[in-house]
């Protein structure tokens, strides 16, 4: 299936869900990223999600980031050059949700995205080599292209992967690894 076709049918997959669904699938996640390979590195980048748009609830997550005493960083996406900025969460950030239905942080400690470890991403669909599509603005893969090479990119889904995906452009930046509420991917 094209980008296009894949965001139509992953979004239709995700509205049939419960908000109960959504809670039990995303704490699922939460459990199995426990079995991760990547719990050494200090500094993570998460995204908050759009509620209405039953994305992965990353508040287990959190939780669990701020349990291991993690550098958790969290972003505002400027929609007008498709890029984020990145700041450092603190019990001090406060937030504001955007015009988009994204939770952001209104100030704080800017971190550079080199020195960002670990990135969880949010996503509609993704494939058996890592390739991932979300809404099709390119905020994640400008983001993902100022990390470092050594970053490594985790994506969220409810869903396994689907076979392959039409359309993949050179400058897509694949996952590392997609966390599932039954499985870790590693591509």
């Amino acid at each position: 299936m094209t980008k296009k076709e894949l965001r139509n049918h992953y979004k239709k997959l995700r509205e049939n869900l419960s908000a109960e669904d959504v809670e039990t699938k995303s704490m699922a996640i939460a459990n199995m990223a426990l079995q991760g390979t990547f719990w050494h590195k200090q500094i993570y980048h998460i995204y908050l999600p759009i509620i209405a748009n039953k994305e992965v609830d990353t508040e287990f997550l959190l939780q669990i980031l701020s349990g291991k005493d993690k550098d958790i960083v969290v972003s505002k996406a400027d929609f007008s050059s498709r890029s984020m900025t990145h700041f450092l969460l603190t019990d001090s950030t406060k937030f504001v949700v955007n015009s988009h239905g994204i939770p952001e942080p209104e100030n704080g400690f800017e971190v550079n995205p080199e020195k960002i470890e670990v990135v969880f991403m949010p996503l509609l669909a993704y494939d058996i080599k890592g390739n991932r599509v979300g809404y099709g603005k390119g905020f994640y893969d400008n983001f993902l292209r100022k990390c470092t090479p050594e970053t490594i990119k985790i994506g969220l889904s409810f869903f396994e992967p689907e076979t392959e995906i039409d359309g993949i452009f050179e400058g897509d930046i694949p996952m590392d690894f997609c966390i599932t509420p039954s499985k870790i991917y590693s591509f």
